[in-house]
């Protein structure tokens, strides 16, 4: 029986894929510390309450407008100079936010949260350099991988959060960001290292480029961004509204609510030990079909309560749910272009992805304070089973067979 790491791993460049990890982790810290704290925080210093979510919008803002520049100038300088740079924007972005909780500044968390999103339109795209790393069938087994090191963060995050809060005197939370200013900055080093992504000759049309338009009308391109602007869409619209609810609302202590984002993390990436495997066997569009329902569930079990209980559970689905339709639609997207392609249709694919999360995100706080938890909960129902719809007519798309995808 073929073992499912070795054979995988010894198919990838190694020295890329553990350095990815280790940043992954990182980045996966510093975003669960501004989800945790950014609505909470904004909450302290905004004058109208309806705009306690208005940083981390802001946030999703600046990773959708960052998306096609960060491609664009990883296809001029490298994964690898791109990488370092972002890292050390996020350095410098959580000591603006030092600033701005010194002088109990709205409008300076806000730019500081901004600029930390320019980073997040980076990270976004280790999945790229590890797929881009890998022959593409073990393309699945690469994307998860990478996702693997969140799991650390998933627990770091939370720590950071919760105990940092006092460890500068009369500045709460300012010690956690000067925690993540170092782990930036030790990421930005770790970066250094990486090596060029090789090109691998089973790549089919490796040298082909098409215009972007004959890309973009692919069925199946249709449907992997699909799946990734319904994923993180729905994700983060719940994910940046349940500190609000549990915190804000509900009266939840910031421990109850770090563990419930902590256990919505691990719902994100836990399942990246399997996903890959997933994928071979029963193809990447059921993957994507339980993914949808997942994230059904999520909404089933919110609007069944308010207890801690009911948050846990609906916020681990959300995870799961949202890692089948990323992990799957990241690996459908891979089959649609070449490798001399691969630039200009990823650009494509983050924008829409993260335009909708920004969307969502402005939509979390809004929905929070004029409709409450329940609405929030029915919105996502329609557009799941749309989601559902689109995989069920792409499932027999010839590409899809090509790939070898679909069992």
């Amino acid at each position: 029986m073929r073992s499912y790491c070795l054979p995988s791993i010894a198919a990838m460049q190694l020295r890329n894929l553990g350095l990815l990890v280790a940043c992954q982790l990182i980045s996966t810290t510093g975003s669960i510390v501004m989800v945790t704290l950014g609505g909470i925080i904004g909450s302290t210093l905004a004058s109208n309450k309806a705009f306690a979510t208005l940083p981390l919008s802001m946030m999703v803002v600046a990773v959708a407008a960052t998306t096609i520049p960060a491609t664009m100038l990883m296809r001029r300088i490298g994964r690898r100079a791109g990488f370092a740079l972002s890292s050390l924007s996020a350095a410098f972005a959580v000591l603006v936010a030092v600033v701005a909780l010194q002088q109990a500044s709205f409008a300076l968390f806000i730019l500081s949260m901004m600029l930390f999103g320019i980073n997040m339109a980076f990270t976004q795209q280790y999945r790229y350099a590890a797929a881009e790393s890998v022959a593409p069938k073990f393309v699945p087994r690469a994307v998860s991988f990478v996702l693997l090191g969140s799991i650390g963060g998933a627990f770091l995050g939370p720590l950071l959060a919760t105990q940092g809060q006092g460890w500068l005197s009369g500045i709460p939370h300012a010690g956690t960001m000067l925690a993540l200013c170092v782990l930036f900055v030790v990421q930005a080093m770790l970066f250094l290292g990486l090596g060029a992504v090789k090109e691998h000759a089973q790549h089919a049309q490796l040298h082909s480029e098409r215009p972007l338009g004959e890309i973009v009308r692919q069925p199946v391109f249709i449907v992997a961004v699909l799946g990734g602007t319904v994923g993180y869409g729905l994700m983060t619209l719940v994910m940046t509204a349940t500190p609000l609810s549990m915190h804000i609302n509900d009266g939840y202590s910031l421990e109850e609510t770090a563990a419930v984002i902590r256990v919505h993390v691990l719902g994100m990436y836990v399942p990246s030990l399997a996903a890959g495997f997933l994928i071979e066997k029963f193809g990447v569009t059921k993957l994507m079909f339980a993914g949808a329902l997942g994230l059904l569930a999520t909404s089933v079990i919110g609007l069944q309560g308010h207890t801690f209980l009911h948050y846990w559970w609906a916020l681990m689905l959300l995870g799961i749910g949202w890692n089948f339709l990323y992990v799957g639609g990241t690996t459908l997207l891979t089959y649609t272009y070449s490798m001399a392609e691969r630039f200009r249709a990823q650009a494509v694919n983050e924008f829409l992805v993260f335009g909708t999360s920004a969307t969502a995100s402005l939509l979390a706080g809004t929905v929070m304070y004029f409709f409450g938890w329940t609405t929030l909960m029915l919105l996502p129902v329609p557009i799941l089973l749309a989601i559902c719809i689109a995989l069920l007519l792409v499932r027999k798309d010839p590409l899809l067979d090509r790939a070898g995808a679909e069992h």
